[in-house]
């Protein structure tokens, strides 16, 4: 083939594969939809319950959002110098020498509840700050300044001041609060502001957390990280239920907000007091076990048992006795000993609450004046026991023997009975079985007899400074 020849081939096949290529190219475009009434969307209809929920969520983010602050707390510490490896192997020579002085900051939300300025937020987010920065959703920045503080319940109140109006979130009623309902969470994770997170309510009441002193948490699957402390949990009407504050780290989708009910009383007394003052009943209570509450009749484990009666406590006064189970509070269902201890801390000293009592298969109501928890006591005298090699008596899988100042007292127990898996041990005295007060040691060896067509045995006890209920089946 001559070179002219290949030459002419060559012009006529290029044109072709370019233009092959600018096909390909256009193939590979990727189509835009710019929404006019030429494009339609791929679902062109959504439910209009997806849309209406979706602009709620929205018009919640909107409205509330402006009320939502980001804190900023600031601490000083002081570490070596040297370094924590001279520090170690020189030890003392070290330790005098002197410490330079190390800022760290941490991060958290709060949410604004009063045009004066107030802010709600956790106890942990402001915990030791030397200086608090308090940066609104509009980008404004001020000093917070620290009202008060409440460890047991991980709230703080602080305050800035503003000479423009503030935006103010309007606040809810927790005990409204239904599983399933609605949850919103704004604040500002990992400091990036204003996010908005959602999910349900997935529990109400939740108590024995072990964060907090007391305790009746929402818990949420709405994402709750770390900088969301302090923020607002927000119900579909905007309105603030809750106060998130903590997240168990090694699960997922388990968040928990302190209920605004609860925030609202101890942020009023941190706003009038600068500290909260709770209620005190002087009762020693401890909860039922299924032993025990079917001991007493019930058929849940429900209320909590007084054990223990404070001398000149207003449960003394009122007349509540050992024995008592205490069912309601002002009309409200005592769930468990969290509950009451709750109750009982956020009523006002000199304040009266109605308690709903079963008493020997009866029930009563009994009305009590709350006095101040500060400064009250909360144990009773010591009774001592000394051991009477020659007089014991055996029963209930327990040898007794008689006690110093009355009753009897646990010297063994049958490892393989009742008594010792209920948790009874040597050294317990025993002031009663089931509704028989023990004396000595006949009226126990009455009391064992006198009980053998019971059902359950219920036994009184005390242990050191404190009384408790344990019961079993009778055998």
């Amino acid at each position: 083939m001559s070179t002219y020849r290949l030459v002419l081939i060559l012009c006529l096949l290029v044109p072709a594969l370019l233009g092959g290529c600018r096909e390909q190219r256009q193939d590979a475009s990727i189509s835009v939809s710019v929404r006019d009434s030429k494009v339609a969307p791929p679902v062109e209809r959504p439910p209009q319950e997806l849309l209406t929920t979706q602009r709620a969520f929205s018009e919640v983010s909107q409205k509330v959002t402006p009320a939502v602050v980001n804190i900023q707390a600031a601490r000083v510490r002081r570490v070596p110098q040297l370094g924590p490896m001279f520090e170690d192997f020189f030890g003392e020579l070290f330790k005098r020498h002197p410490q330079r002085q190390q800022q760290t900051k941490s991060l958290g939300s709060g949410v604004l509840i009063s045009a004066a300025g107030y802010i709600l937020t956790n106890e942990h987010v402001v915990k030791g700050a030397e200086e608090i920065k308090v940066k609104l959703a509009d980008g404004r920045i001020f000093d917070g300044e620290l009202i008060g503080t409440d460890p047991d319940t991980d709230v703080a109140v602080l305050k800035i001041t503003a000479n423009e109006e503030l935006p103010v979130a309007v606040l809810g009623d927790s005990d409204t609060l239904q599983v399933g309902q609605w949850a919103l969470a704004i604040g500002n994770p990992f400091g990036l502001d204003s996010t908005l997170t959602v999910g349900v309510i997935s529990a109400t009441g939740r108590t024995d957390v072990g964060i907090e002193a007391f305790e009746d948490f929402i818990q949420t699957d709405a994402s709750i990280n770390p900088g969301n402390s302090g923020g607002p949990l927000l119900n579909i009407y905007g309105e603030v239920v809750g106060i998130n504050t903590a997240i168990v780290a090694s699960g997922q989708g388990i968040g928990f907000a302190i209920p605004i009910n609860l925030a609202r009383l101890v942020a009023g007394q941190l706003m009038e007091n600068g500290e909260v003052v709770r209620g005190y009943l002087g009762v020693g209570i401890q909860p039922l076990s299924p032993a025990l509450a079917e001991s007493f009749g019930l058929d849940r484990a429900t209320g909590a048992l007084v054990n223990q009666v404070l001398a000149d406590s207003p449960a003394s006064a009122a007349g509540l006795r050992r024995g008592d189970l205490l069912l309601t509070y002002n009309d409200r269902e005592i769930s468990g000993v969290s509950s009451l201890q709750l109750l009982v801390a956020n009523t006002p000293a000199g304040g009266t609450a109605k308690l709903g009592i079963l008493r020997d298969g009866q029930r009563l109501e009994l009305t009590v004046t709350i006095a101040s928890r500060e400064g009250q006591g909360a144990t009773a005298d010591a009774t001592e026991a000394v051991e009477d090699q020659q007089a014991r008596k055996a029963g209930l899988g327990l040898t007794v023997i008689p006690a110093e100042g009355g009753g009897v007292q646990v010297e063994a127990i049958d490892p393989e009975g009742d008594s010792a898996r209920v948790g009874i041990r040597p050294g317990d005295l025993i002031l009663a079985v089931n509704q028989y007060k023990i004396t000595d040691l006949s009226s126990f060896e009455q009391a064992v007899q006198d009980i053998k067509q019971a059902k359950y045995v219920r036994l009184l006890l005390k242990r050191g400074n404190s009384t408790l209920y344990l019961a079993f089946p009778a055998s």
